[in-house]
């Protein structure tokens, strides 16, 4: 649910203007350690009013024994810059890991006074972890390719000899060569399914209605896999068409739809699914292949009530071969990380 907030602040100058255009929190903090001045961005990372954060003392709006504090007691010794890095501004008014980057400067014009910015780092994280999705890709296009030339072939001369080898053995033996043709061409429809990474081809986008396609994804999983559960959806219905492929979409929100019905269990009596789509304005995201950096305003999630993914496995649930399921073969997330990466998205997972 997006939250409104009011700009309250007065713009005088362009310098003023520009301070308020900054997408970070900014803040001023005069001697005794209250706040001077903040920017909108500061508004609305504290959930308070510039006026409302001028009464406050900094050390009321963060962690006790915060970082920050002495970090602005070494700005003002020094008189020069510090930065750090990965700090967890969360309290009880903002509760939960709130992680941002620090860059802390004196002010020459205010004596003792110094200036604070805070950038986030949910964003840069993202985008941290989309290029290490791309390289793991990468990666298994180049095991694709030299899969499907060198190990293909072979399999079929071994299924070819089975096959004869079978036409003059006896009933015991029969079961041993019908084993080797299973397996492989068990090991063919993975190398088939691997073979998917390979295609470098670009993708044929068209103007794409995403509410029609979490429709059609809903009716498909409902007369099957996901017929025992709940499907909510929370849609913003203001969003814009968009370009892409639809066959590609219907294949990602299926597969997640589907892993997320798995997590809830067959048995499951209460099992709950959340289709949203929301505007999200400010990300953007170097695609390869183009020179300008692409606006990311549209967010799906799929979210389901089942027991989460493991901690340990969270860095890596993107990465081929990677899964929690005992007959997984682990490339479907994969895949879904390639076609969203093809499309100049990023994916998440939040347990």
């Amino acid at each position: 649910m997006s939250r409104a907030h009011a700009i309250s602040a007065t713009v005088n100058s362009p310098a003023d203007a520009v301070l308020h255009a900054l997408p970070h929190p900014v803040l001023m903090v005069s001697p005794d350690g209250k706040i001077a001045d903040a920017n909108v961005a500061a508004e609305q990372f504290f959930e308070a009013s510039i006026p409302m954060l001028r009464r406050h003392m900094l050390r009321d709006l963060v962690p006790f024994g915060s970082p920050l504090l002495s970090l602005i007691e070494q700005v003002r010794q020094r008189g020069s810059a510090v930065n750090e890095y990965k700090v967890d501004l969360a309290t009880p008014r903002n509760p939960g890991e709130r992680l941002v980057d620090l860059h802390v400067a004196p002010l020459a014009e205010y004596p003792e006074h110094v200036v604070v910015m805070l950038q986030e780092r949910t964003i840069a994280d993202k985008m941290d972890r989309q290029l290490t999705h791309r390289g793991a890709t990468r990666s298994v296009v180049a095991l694709a390719a030299m899969l499907a030339h060198e190990i293909k072939n072979p399999l079929s001369g071994i299924r070819g000899a089975a096959q004869l080898l079978e036409q003059s053995a006896g009933e015991d033996d029969r079961q041993l060569t019908k084993l080797i043709c299973d397996e492989t061409d068990r090991i063919v429809k993975l190398v088939d399914r691997m073979e998917v990474f390979a295609d470098e081809r670009p993708v044929e986008r068209e103007p794409v209605n995403i509410h029609v396609v979490l429709d059609h994804v809903k009716r498909l999983a409902q007369t099957g896999f996901a017929r025992h559960i709940k499907f909510v959806e929370e849609y913003d219905p203001s969003l814009p068409p968009v370009l892409a492929n639809r066959d590609q979409l219907i294949q990602v929100f299926l597969n997640l739809v589907k892993n997320a019905s798995e997590a809830i269990g067959e048995n499951a009596i209460d099992g709950e699914i959340q289709l949203t789509t929301a505007f999200r304005p400010g990300v953007r995201l170097s695609v390869p292949g183009i020179k300008q950096r692409v606006a990311l305003p549209l967010e799906f999630c799929i979210k389901d009530n089942g027991p989460g993914v493991p901690e340990d496995l969270m860095p890596h649930l993107f990465d081929p071969f990677v899964t929690t399921k005992q007959t997984g073969s682990g490339l479907g997330l994969a895949l879904v990380a390639k076609i969203i990466g093809d499309h100049g998205g990023i994916i998440e997972c939040e347990s």
